[in-house]
């Protein structure tokens, strides 16, 4: 009897929905306390469960896309502030209708 890798017959492995934060550090290659000040400065997209954060893995992904697509800086607090603005103008233009 041969043995042989089976990994192809295998499905693939799912990827993880959301990254902790040690994991989104390490992937960014900065210290984890960065990411969770840039977190609770509303200038990184998390979820917060409790007291613990977790972040999308497809917003770690669009931020790789970005800066790929743009070959330039992506600022994430600069995206969240246009976010942040963008609710509030949909706030205030919509808040009287219901």
């Amino acid at each position: 009897m041969t043995t042989h890798d089976t990994s192809i017959d295998r499905p693939a492995e799912r990827r993880a929905n959301f990254y902790t934060v040690a994991e989104v550090a390490r992937l960014l290659r900065v210290d984890a306390a960065t990411i969770y000040r840039a977190i609770r400065e509303d200038a990184f997209p998390a979820v917060r469960v409790r007291s613990r954060y977790v972040i999308p893995a497809a917003a770690v992904e669009q931020l790789a896309e970005l800066a790929t697509a743009s070959g330039g800086c992506v600022d994430v607090a600069a995206i969240a502030a246009e976010r942040r603005t963008a609710r509030e103008v949909a706030r205030l233009t919509n808040g009287g209708q219901r």
